[in-house]
């Protein structure tokens, strides 16, 4: 089975459709499958529901998408750092729905492991929970959340070898791993691709079968979301 594409939007070619929801890895400007999001902007698909923790910065990651007005919902934990997003939220053009960040992962988690709901006290007693069903259990109250399953997942590794096999660097793992397995199917970007055989089998973090396109994303420019300098001191 052919998994390597020349160029990201190839690997993306015939998965991307109007309305169509996506799981997006990476937290903040680490580990984001930025090559892909690049050619989900190009192909001009509209009315997008985008799963990840935050929307990238104005400009970068997800910001893009949300720039040219293709996304319609975000479902995120974190969104400070993006005025565009604040701007189209308080406007009333872009639908946002908040949760708080263990349980969006676990949410994909789940969804990747075919586990419709599951029960968590974070969130009780806050507007999280409003319109969720309640349940006690031993004495503790806690609320229902739906595991999350999308179209399509959209990652970014540093290492697969030729049959889709990845490892995540450090902390660029973050939401990667649960975004991946969370989609119907799921389109990897690597900084490197290696032979198979070449990885240490116990060193893998997502088995190949969950990616069934990849695509060699290198040379990557590394971006910092905030620059903080200070003066050198005298010598």
């Amino acid at each position: 089975m052919k998994k390597i594409y020349p160029d990201a939007g190839a690997a993306l070619d015939g998965l991307l459709a109007d309305g169509m929801t996506i799981c997006a890895g990476g937290f903040g400007l680490c580990g984001i499958p930025e090559r892909l999001i690049d050619a989900i902007r190009d192909s001009g698909v509209t009315g997008l529901t985008v799963v990840s923790n935050n929307a990238g910065i104005d400009n970068e990651g997800l910001g893009k998408l949300l720039r040219t007005r293709q996304i319609r919902k975000m479902i995120s934990s974190y969104v400070g750092e993006n005025k565009e997003f604040e701007r189209q939220y308080l406007a009333g053009e872009l639908e946002v729905e908040f949760c708080p960040q263990g349980t969006l992962a676990e949410r994909c988690r789940a969804g990747g492991a075919g586990i419709p709901g599951f029960y968590t006290k974070t969130g009780v007693g806050t507007q999280v929970a409003e319109g969720k069903e309640h349940k006690a259990f031993d004495g503790e109250t806690y609320i229902l959340e739906r595991g999350i399953r999308a179209d399509l997942s959209i990652v970014k590794g540093w290492k697969a070898d030729e049959s889709g096999n990845l490892v995540f660097r450090k902390t660029a793992r973050n939401f990667n791993q649960p975004m991946a397995t969370a989609g119907r199917i799921c389109v990897a970007e690597v900084q490197e691709i290696v032979p198979v055989g070449s990885l240490d089998p116990d060193c893998i973090h997502l088995p190949s079968i969950y990616v069934k396109r990849m695509v060699l994303g290198a040379p990557y420019d590394k971006k910092i979301e905030f620059r903080t300098t200070r003066q050198r001191e005298a010598a």
